[in-house]
């Protein structure tokens, strides 16, 4: 663990509140405390690896669980991870966004085609 308290690493250890949807040996799905759409998940690792870039095979094994719960779900989705505050990461712990989407659901992505009124 790292030098500051991680907020993903308590939840692993059952220390902070989570709504854990999923389980794995290797990692878990839990409901973000501010959700972007229903159904957004984060797929977090059990081990502490600040970033997609630190560890790749715990990377791998992280976005191969995101992509089981991804297809349990069966809807259109995004599979986001961020690494670095200038990436907008927040909390560096490895954690993979499951984010459903919908038509017109109001979530714009930094590479949304934004349509201008004329």
């Amino acid at each position: 663990m790292t030098a500051t308290r991680c907020p993903f690493c308590d939840i692993i250890a059952g220390l902070a509140p989570a709504t854990v949807v999923a389980r794995w040996p290797d990692a878990i799905a839990t409901v973000p405390i501010d959700p972007v759409t229903d159904g957004h998940v984060l797929v977090i690792p059990r081990v502490h690896v600040d970033d997609a870039a630190e560890e790749p095979m715990v990377t791998a094994a992280v976005m191969q669980r995101a992509a089981e719960y991804a297809n349990a779900l069966g809807t259109p989705l995004n599979l986001i991870t961020s690494r670095g505050r200038e990436a907008t990461q927040s909390i560096f712990h490895l954690h993979i966004h499951v984010v459903p989407r919908a038509i017109d659901d109001g979530l714009p992505l930094p590479w949304t085609v934004q349509e201008v009124a004329s």
